[in-house]
């Protein structure tokens, strides 16, 4: 898919309890403070519990370089959300693995005068021993990083280099699903 395919693909808008209310283009949704709608966070572990994190491509309209989850993306029209995370894993990664759902979580995230996050992000987490193909279209670098060193770098730099969404998510993955989750 081309960057502008990407940005003019309808996404769907919610209210806070994530009732469907349309669509608008994602460029649209992403615009000033945004418009909340529905995204999705996977979470991909490896056998020894190491996550893979990815650094957004650098043509990202909103944190171009940032460190982030394994894949984050939206639902398309009707899509169901297993389908839709399917879709992107293997679209971003190269892969499919089964996938637990963990919570929703809405935030608002602005990252310059001119753009903005506003979603309602569900978050899933999966196990993989397949090989990574990262699209680097969509990925610019990847690395398997264990949950303690995880925890180090975001607390040594204060999170600067890592997407609002994953911080919010991460703290929330470690303060709550640590030992459902993370293989320690």
């Amino acid at each position: 898919m081309s960057d502008l395919q990407a940005d003019s693909e309808a996404l769907i808008l919610v209210d806070e309890s994530d009732r469907s209310l349309g669509f608008l283009s994602k460029t649209l949704c992403h615009e000033g403070r945004g418009v909340l709608h529905r995204a999705f966070s996977l979470l991909i572990f490896n056998e020894a519990g190491d996550l893979l994190i990815q650094q957004r491509a650098a043509s990202k309209r909103l944190w171009p370089l940032y460190w982030s989850n394994s894949v984050c993306s939206h639902p398309r029209g009707d899509e169901s959300m297993e389908a839709a995370t399917q879709r992107r894993l293997y679209e971003e990664l190269g892969i499919g693995c089964p996938l637990q759902f963990l919570f929703k979580f809405q935030y608002q995230a602005q990252f310059d005068a001119t753009g903005a996050e506003n979603e309602l992000c569900s978050v899933f987490v999966g196990h993989c021993r397949q090989r990574i193909r990262a699209n680097p279209t969509e990925i610019f670098d990847w690395r398997w990083i264990s949950p303690e060193a995880l925890q180090k770098e975001i607390a040594a730099q204060g999170g600067r280099t890592f997407t609002p969404w994953f911080l919010l998510e991460w703290a929330r993955i470690w303060r709550d699903h640590r030992q459902s989750v993370l293989v320690i």
